[in-house]
């Protein structure tokens, strides 16, 4: 059996019991992984001065794999997020979302499967912006008008959205390749290129380059633009397999999608660049909870199911899966907010770690 070290980023706010309760299930499978813990987050500014020490970026860098929980953004320091910090000094260009239906979960639908792969390093997230009143801003207002590209107000705020032929084609073979190695069947590019003929217009034209590379998989290739891609997922979730989106539309998106699944509690995620990948769910670190051992820890625990395949341990990988589904289902041990969903009542929820117990007797 292989050996895996790990990175792990317990976080703060209910992270460390969120992890606590993923590492039991992770363990109880009987796959071997030494963990090799590192501190984040708001609660490490005063030890580190910052919220992302060099030493957890240089442990993922290291173990090429690491699972996080949530982790606070500390307000007023100028650190916009280490979630971001991380996917952009690793260079984790891929975010993926699986959305897929836990019959017992309170969603409002119970047939759907369908996976959103994200854009992580481009778009409007790339940060790049200038503040109102700035020198920046005044030279970018200057030169749009001398370029007759149009008007700008003085007392705007701007930021930029650079799409890449790079970012894209990247992004949308690993969308085609994860849909080939999963046995999934179709792809669609989510884009507002009928109005943004430059940034998604290159984003939808390198797409359906891309998607001609692959015209010989089986995997066919369509593309939507992205409001009518909200309404649709909405009315007909089952019209949709594996969709690529820039990196603004696939965090909204991906929330919508969370949203037909249960909501976030339910949504696990990972950050996968050449090099590296980062699992964790992405719901937030809830403060007011921690300590309180209530928080559900489903979406960390299926972060893990991630993990385990990317580890090449899909036999575990699919007990913690079957092991989710039947302790959801039978929804006798689950946390307030699944018992909440389906009973309108708390009465007879379990804590965060006789959660994960029911979990471990099922494996």
């Amino acid at each position: 059996m292989a050996k895996h070290t790990v990175t792990l980023i317990p976080g703060d706010g209910i992270g460390p019991e969120l992890t606590t309760a993923m590492t039991r299930v992770v363990e109880a499978t009987g796959v071997d992984i030494e963990w090799e813990t590192v501190e984040a987050g708001a609660d490490v500014m005063d030890k580190y001065g910052t919220p992302l020490p060099e030493h957890v970026p240089e442990s993922i860098r290291k173990n090429k794999v690491a699972i996080k929980g949530p982790i606070t953004t500390p307000i007023g320091t100028g650190f916009r997020s280490v979630n971001v910090a991380l996917r952009k000094e690793l260079d984790l260009y891929a975010c993926l979302r699986p959305a897929f239906s836990i019959p017992g979960s309170g969603a409002r639908y119970d047939d759907i499967d369908l996976v959103i792969v994200r854009e992580n390093t481009e778009d409007l997230y790339a940060g790049i912006e200038f503040s109102e009143g700035s020198e920046g801003a005044r030279k970018l207002i200057e030169f749009a008008a001398a370029e007759g590209a149009g008007t700008i107000r003085p007392d705007s705020g701007i930021s930029l959205k650079p799409i890449s032929i790079t970012g894209t084609r990247r992004i949308v073979k690993y969308a085609f390749d994860y849909a080939i190695a999963n046995g999934r069947t179709k792809v669609t590019a989510v884009h507002k290129a009928n109005i943004l003929k430059h940034s998604d217009g290159l984003f939808l034209k390198v797409a359906r380059e891309v998607a001609g590379e692959y015209a010989d998989s089986g995997i066919e290739f369509e593309d939507y633009i992205v409001d009518a891609t909200c309404m649709q997922l909405v009315l007909h979730p089952e019209w949709w397999d594996v969709l690529v989106l820039p990196n603004l539309y696939g965090d909204i998106v991906s929330d919508l999608a969370a949203g037909l699944i249960g909501g976030l509690g339910v949504a696990p995620g990972a950050n996968v660049g050449a090099e590296c990948a980062v699992f964790e769910p992405v719901h937030g670190s809830a403060p007011k909870y921690a300590g309180k051992d209530v928080a559900n820890p489903t979406a960390e625990i299926l972060s893990a199911v991630l993990m385990l395949k990317h580890l090449d341990e899909p036999d575990a990988a699919d007990r913690v899966l079957r092991a989710v589904r039947t302790v959801i289902g039978k929804g006798e041990k689950v946390t307030y907010d699944i018992k909440r969903s389906n009973t309108g009542s708390t009465e007879g929820s379990v804590g965060t770690q006789a959660y994960a117990d029911a979990l471990i007797a099922e494996l």
